[in-house]
C-alpha cells in the first residue's frame, strides 16, 4: 500500500514539531521526551522518502544517521590517531 507524499510530509512537519516542542521544555541530558521525539522525527522522514520515491522517483539531500554510522565514524577517527 503506498502513502501519498503529500500525507507523509505533514506527519514529517508534525513530528518536526513536536520534536521542536519537546526540546523546548526539555528537563536535563537524556530527556525521554525529547528522544521520542527525535525517532519519531526520523521515522516520519523514512515514511516520507519512501513515499516520495515510489509516486515520484525522487529523493531529499537528506539523510538519517543511526547509532551504527556514528560508531563507523569514531572506528575512523580512531584509526587516524
Amino acid at each position: 500500500m503506498s502513502i501519498d507524499p503529500r500525507v507523509a510530509l505533514q506527519s514529517l512537519t508534525a513530528a518536526l514539531e513536536e520534536h521542536l516542542a519537546a526540546a523546548s521544555a526539555r528537563r536535563g541530558e537524556g530527556d525521554p521526551t525529547v528522544e521520542a521525539a527525535f525517532f519519531a522525527v526520523a521515522d516520519a522522514f523514512e515514511v516520507y522518502e519512501d513515499a516520495l520515491y515510489e509516486t515520484f522517483s525522487e529523493v531529499t539531500p537528506l539523510q538519517v544517521f543511526d547509532d551504527e554510522d556514528e560508531d563507523d565514524d569514531e572506528e575512523l577517527e580512531n584509526v587516524d590517531d
